[in-house]
C-alpha cells in the first residue's frame, strides 16, 4: 500500500477535491477506481529497499547536521562571552583583556541617500537569507517608482528594519557592490580598526545579542529597536588578534554547517531523480531468485 501511495502521489493529490471550508476531501470511490502501475510483489519490495537506503542516508546526515549546529551554538556561547579562550598562532591562550564598551563606540550610520538615482537595485533583509531582491520574495517589484529618498547600502555594510530587528532580520552585504533599502531601514559600518565585522556579524545572532534586543523592546508600544537603541547596547570587546581568531573558528563551524546541508539537498534530489525512474518502470530493478523466495 505504501508503495502505490508514494509511487502515484501526484496522480492522487489531483483527484482531491476542496471542501467549502477550504479543507481538501478525497472521495473513496475516487481512489477505488484510480488505475495505477504494478509491479510484482518482488519488484516492489526491491524497490522499497533501494529508497529506505536513500532514506537512511538522509537521516543519519540530517542528525549530523542537527549536532553540528548545536555544537556551534555551544561553540558561540562560550566564545562570545570569553568563558572559553582560544590558543593565539604561537600556541599561547590569549589572556589580553576585553574592554566594556558601548556599541556606539564602534559602530557608525550611514545616511547616504539615492539623490541622483544612479542606482536601481533594491532590497530587502529576510531573518533567513540576508539581503535579497524584493522580486524574488514577491514575485514582483515593491518599491516605490521614486527611490531618490532610498538609504544606500554598500558593501560590507550593515542594514535592518528596526520593527523586525526582533525576529533576526539583519544581515551584512556581502553579495552585491552596493543597493537600496527603503527609508525606514537602518544603514551602519563598524570601525574595523577596533571591531572584526566577522565576530560582530556572529555576535549579532548570538543568545547574548537576541537578549539585549528583546529587552530593548520589552514595555515599548512597537517591537523597535532603532540605531540609537542599538548603540546603546553593552559590549565586550576581545583585542583584535582575537576577535579574527574566534570568526575563523565560527567560520570553519559555519561552512561544515553548509556542506552537510549541500548533501542533504544532493541526496534528496537523488532520491528525486530515482523514485522518478522507479516508481513508473522506466527502470527496471533485476529481483534473483533468493529474493523471490
Amino acid at each position: 500500500m505504501s508503495f502505490l501511495l508514494v509511487a502515484e502521489k501526484h496522480k492522487i493529490l489531483q483527484l482531491v477535491s476542496t471542501a467549502g471550508h477550504g479543507t481538501g476531501r478525497l472521495d473513496t470511490d475516487s481512489i477505488q477506481n484510480h488505475p495505477v502501475n504494478l509491479p510484482p510483489l518482488p519488484e516492489q519490495k526491491k524497490i522499497a529497499k533501494i529508497l529506505s537506503t536513500w532514506d537512511k542516508a538522509i537521516t543519519t546526515t540530517e542528525q549530523l547536521l542537527a549536532n553540528s549546529q548545536q555544537q556551534k551554538k555551544a561553540l558561540m556561547q562560550q566564545l562570545l562571552t570569553g568563558k572559553k579562550r582560544l590558543l593565539d598562532n604561537n600556541g599561547v591562550r590569549f589572556s589580553g583583556e576585553w574592554k566594556d564598551i558601548r556599541l556606539k563606540a564602534v559602530l557608525r550610520e550611514e545616511k547616504s541617500r539615492n539623490k541622483d538615482n544612479t542606482i536601481e537595485r533594491v532590497l530587502s533583509v529576510t531573518n533567513h537569507s540576508g539581503f535579497v531582491l524584493p522580486e524574488d520574495q514577491f514575485s514582483k517589484r515593491v518599491a516605490s517608482d521614486d527611490v531618490s529618498n532610498y538609504k544606500v547600502v554598500r558593501k560590507g555594510q550593515y542594514g535592518y528594519n528596526p520593527s523586525r530587528l526582533n525576529v533576526g532580520s539583519f544581515a551584512r552585504l556581502d553579495r552585491y557592490e552596493e543597493g537600496l533599502l527603503s527609508p525606514m531601514y537602518v544603514v551602519f559600518s563598524v570601525n574595523e580598526m577596533h571591531l572584526n565585522s566577522d565576530y560582530f556579524l556572529y555576535w549579532m545572532s548570538s543568545n547574548e545579542a537576541t537578549q539585549r534586543i528583546t529587552g530593548s523592546t520589552q514595555g515599548s508600544v512597537r517591537d523597535s529597536v532603532g540605531f540609537d537603541a542599538l548603540c546603546g547596547f553593552p559590549f565586550k570587546l576581545p583585542p583584535m588578534d582575537e576577535q579574527q581568531k574566534i570568526a575563523s573558528v565560527l567560520a570553519k563551524a559555519n561552512q561544515e554547517i553548509t556542506l552537510l546541508q549541500q548533501k542533504i539537498d544532493a541526496l534528496k534530489q537523488e532520491k528525486k531523480a530515482l523514485m522518478q525512474q522507479l516508481l513508473t518502470g522506466k527502470r527496471r530493478v533485476k529481483v534473483d531468485e533468493m529474493e523471490i523466495a
